[in-house]
């Protein structure tokens, strides 16, 4: 690797020492180190003095029993002041347990080391003690930690330190970062591995601030840190978001020459990515001498992150051309990039490679996996994916949950959680309440979606939250129970949000209750002024209720403010390629041909659905994209119907076409929409941006209202 350091050389380390604890991490003097010629790195060393003094923890209280057939033969007394002597049926114990150990038969050790605790006074070797230590980090058992460290103490067992490192692991490994901070400041000896040790544990249990104040305690008393330390405290600087942290870092590496190791660079890659520097992570990653399948997903994950999808695209395609090899969480994040792009070719290209390279059951890829096909219109793909899974986590059911939730299929999203909380015994959380109240408000099952809003709290010990009580409320509205929704909001144990008043404001437009809905679309006003959708939903309310100087004088605050409605776009995915329209769109990149078919396809079908009973509606009270007033041409071509007439020219008849949009789909083109799966005989797929419209044979999911 072959940055140099004068790139960094405005990255100094600071002289300034932070000694208070509550310090802002923000701040560059909290983690700021000291020039090395400052410090005397002595060591303090004297004898370790019962370490366990403080610690009271004794098998012997529990009363427990061997349940071994080896029979404890009577103790002798030993002179106090000699080294212990072992009978033979001690020294067989001891060397069984480690036995024990080795062949990782950790609870038969621990069945053995029952025989000891009853005997009490037996002396055992370090070895033994080792065994045990390890048996304990293997098996995660907290009680088996205090049995073992009530052994040592009773016996006086004063260990060396490279026992007391262990003894240190063990107490992280199984989760107890408070002793093991306690016992690492009571050692007199500390070395790489101690540090390595707690700074490792505290940055697994998330508290990054603490792990990278030992990490400067130990560049001070240590004179550095190992090359493998470098990885794990960069995880902290990305659990903080903090860059100025991570670039002192990248100076530390620097300055070790710790930069080529390919683990330290994929480190420095995913911190800066992670806190928003994707230009540093790329710079990195091209210096890299070797980069592996690792270095990859980090710097595609890091572009996808935020938000350079296309670019995250090109870097898979050039990863697959050097020659490395995708893993599962490679497919995961091309899986990712195709959902934001859209791309229904790139995703099965990865579900086909995770089939290939035996990832069929890799959960992480397939939550994915079921994530994007229940996004993008082919929810019962999704739901064979899920099937095929021996493993199954919240994360999985949530997703195919929404799935069906957005697709308008509220009696199967109830079935799976049904199944979800009664076969499975998987516990619900907020997410999962949130998609199978969604899924009830979008299909009108009002009773059902009461009674598991109920059970939240009775039930599964929940609290509901803003997002739940917006569900609930748009199912009210949905009833036409509009002063049942009033109330409900008002009686709410919390603020009103957004969406609760959204909710509301859409029952009073598909209810007609325009007066009801003039209050609510200006109190949403007062709370989102700086929200385009707030102003649009002001000017069609001024304007639906015949009152067109207020209406006028939305538009004048929207330009003052310098704000403007997006034009109307949709698109169409045909083959690997994606299609997009403007409304009244000329085709301008399109030959004469293409462009010919489109409008004549527009113009047949519009005659054939007239023939069946259509009647054009009223421009829609609702829209939420920029249409020039009394332009016929825009309204007759809308983007969803060029879209629509591209699809049908040139896809087969049993294809399903999948139409995406910027903007909420107007009264009139659902209508004709419906019209058109009707003479067709299509299935179209819509998502809007509001939610997806199934439209098969004249009906659509959504029951109308949307």
């Amino acid at each position: 690797m072959e940055i140099p350091l004068a790139f960094y050389q405005s990255l100094r380390l600071d002289d300034t020492q932070s000694n208070s604890r509550d310090s802002n991490y923000s701040d560059p003097n909290v983690f700021s180190f000291p020039r090395f010629s400052r410090y005397d790195f002595s060591i303090r060393r004297r004898r370790w003095k019962n370490p366990f003094a403080r610690i009271t923890c004794s098998s012997l209280v529990q009363r427990l029993k061997p349940n071994r057939k080896l029979k404890p033969e009577p103790i002798t007394e030993t002179d106090e002041s000699e080294d212990p002597v072992l009978d033979d049926t001690q020294i067989r114990i001891c060397s069984q347990i480690e036995k024990f150990v080795l062949c990782n038969r950790l609870r038969e050790a621990f069945e053995l080391f029952e025989i000891l605790e009853i005997r009490g006074n037996v002396r055992v070797g370090s070895s033994t003690y080792d065994a045990l230590v390890e048996a304990c980090i293997r098996l995660r058992s907290i009680r088996c930690v205090k049995r073992v460290l009530g052994y040592m103490t009773s016996n006086g067992f004063e260990p060396e330190q490279y026992m007391m490192n262990k003894i240190l692991l063990m107490h992280v490994k199984c989760g107890m970062i408070i002793e093991a901070r306690k016992l690492f400041d009571e050692m007199s000896e500390r070395n790489f591995f101690t540090y390595n040790s707690i700074i490792s544990g505290f940055v697994n249990f998330g508290n990054y601030l603490e792990a990278l104040k030992l990490f400067k305690m130990m560049w001070e008393e240590l004179s550095g840190c190992e090359t493998h330390t470098f990885p794990v405290i960069l995880r902290a600087s990305a659990g903080l978001g903090s860059i100025h942290v991570g670039k002192q870092l990248h100076v530390c590496a620097l300055k070790l020459g710790a930069v080529d190791n390919t683990f330290v660079s994929c480190g420095l890659i995913d911190m800066y990515s992670k806190c928003g520097d994707v230009e540093d992570a790329r710079r990195v990653f091209d210096h890299m001498p070797e980069k592996t399948t690792v270095s990859w997903n980090n710097i595609i994950a890091g572009y996808a992150l935020h938000g350079f999808s296309e670019e995250a695209l090109f870097l898979l395609y050039e990863m697959r051309e050097s020659g490395a090899c995708f893993d599962q969480f490679t497919l995961s994040i091309m899986i990712r990039i195709s959902t934001r792009l859209a791309k229904l070719e790139l995703t099965k290209q990865a579900h086909a490679c995770l089939i290939r390279s035996g990832f069929e059951s890799e959960i992480v890829a397939n939550t994915a996996l079921v994530d994007f096909y229940s996004k993008w219109g082919r929810v019962d793909t999704a739901r064979h994916v899920f099937d095929q899974l021996p493993r199954k986590n919240i994360i999985l059911w949530n997703a195919l949950m929404g799935g069906y939730a957005n697709h308008g299929r509220g009696a199967d999203a109830v079935s799976l959680f049904e199944k979800m909380v009664t076969t499975a015994n998987v516990a619900p959380n907020h997410v999962t309440f949130l998609a199978v109240l969604s899924a009830c408000a979008y299909s009108g099952l009002s009773e059902r979606g009461w009674e598991i809003f109920l059970s939240m709290g009775e039930v599964h010990g929940i609290k509901p939250r803003a997002m739940h009580y917006a569900c609930m409320v748009e199912i009210l509205g949905r009833d036409g129970l509009l002063d049942e929704a009033i109330a409900f909001i008002r009686r709410a144990p919390l603020k009103p949000t957004v969406n609760m008043w959204a909710a509301l404001l859409n029952a009073c437009r598909m209810h007609g209750n325009l007066e009801l809905g003039r209050v609510v679309a200006e109190k949403l006003y007062g709370m989102e002024p700086e929200k385009l959708g707030s102003y649009v939903v002001m000017y069609n309310v001024y304007n639906s209720m015949g009152k067109t100087a207020e209406a006028a004088g939305v538009l004048d605050a929207l330009e003052s403010r310098g704000l403007r409605m997006m034009p109307a776009c949709s698109w169409v995915e045909v083959g690997d390629q994606s299609h997009s329209f403007l409304s009244g769109d000329e085709c301008e990149s399109y030959s004469e041909t293409t462009k010919r078919q489109i409008y004549q396809k527009v113009d047949e079908l519009m005659e054939e659905i007239t023939e069946y009973g259509y009647c054009a509606e009223e421009r829609s009270l609702l829209p939420d994209v920029d249409v020039t007033e009394g332009e016929e041409r825009v309204v007759r071509y809308h983007s969803e119907k060029l879209a629509i007439a591209y699809g049908l020219v040139n896809t087969r008849e049993w294809n399903q076409l999948q139409i995406t949009q910027n903007h909420r789909i107007c009264k009139d083109c659902h209508k004709v929409v419906e019209f058109i799966s009707l003479v067709t005989g299509r299935e179209i797929v819509v998502r809007d941006a509001s939610r997806f419209h199934h439209f098969k044979q004249g009906k659509c999911s959504c029951g109308g209202y949307w």
